[in-house]
């Protein structure tokens, strides 16, 4: 695995990818990559940090395994490309931010316009076989993503952190509330948005709290 990956981004992971682990998953990856259906392709594997470089990020979205649908999966959580229909989760989404602001629901599920204000949609897994989910948990990602979230929690402030479900929550919990604005709700899958993700209103809430410490709003 050939890790590209935003030049920012390299500079403060670089002690992960020297770690045992690593190489393992990486070793992992590419025999899945070359004897299974993997998803996102190969060269999105690191999107959702090539989309947002670390001196832009104003927003934490936590994810947990890409889809494993065909033509889903575009390395950006909750993402799906251009023309794919809308998972339920993101349908969710786009209902609840039309509720909250009075955004209309876009025609397209990319979330790339989000990536490119400073929101890092970050999977807690980055890749998955076809058709059978967490088929890629427990070999390394989880590792290198928690890598990902404290560096930032050590580096960064002024950020906010949207956690939705406990997995979310559990992975999001070395953020300094302090430092930080933290935004917790139940996922947005159908089996839980109406216990508490319709009407939480973190999308204005994330702009009210970013404008006020000086920082454009996002255009959700």
């Amino acid at each position: 695995m050939n890790v590209k990956i935003a030049e920012d981004w390299k500079e403060l992971l670089a002690p992960e990818f020297e770690k045992p682990y690593f190489k393992t998953l990486t070793d992992f990856v590419k025999e899945e990559y070359a004897t299974q259906q993997i998803f996102p392709r190969g060269s999105n594997i690191f999107r959702a940090f090539d989309k947002c470089p670390v001196e832009k990020l104003k927003v934490v979205i936590i994810g947990q395994d890409p889809y494993h649908g065909e033509g889903q999966a575009n390395g950006l959580c909750f993402s799906v490309a251009d023309g794919v229909p809308f998972p339920p989760s993101l349908k969710n989404i786009f209902q609840e931010i039309n509720t909250d602001t009075g955004a209309q629901i876009p025609t397209s599920g990319n979330l790339d316009r989000w990536a490119e204000q400073g929101v890092l949609l970050l999977n807690s897994v980055l890749t998955v076989r076809a058709h059978m989910a967490a088929s890629h948990a427990n070999h390394g990602w989880e590792q290198f993503t928690d890598a990902v979230v404290r560096a930032i929690a050590e580096r960064k402030e002024g950020i906010v952190y949207m956690l939705w479900g406990s997995y979310a929550q559990r992975k999001g919990a070395i953020a300094d509330p302090q430092r930080n604005f933290i935004l917790k709700a139940v996922h947005p899958s159908p089996l839980s948005a109406y216990r508490g993700f319709f009407g939480c209103r973190h999308f204005s809430k994330a702009n009210e709290y970013l404008q006020s410490i000086g920082k454009e709003p996002i255009v959700w």
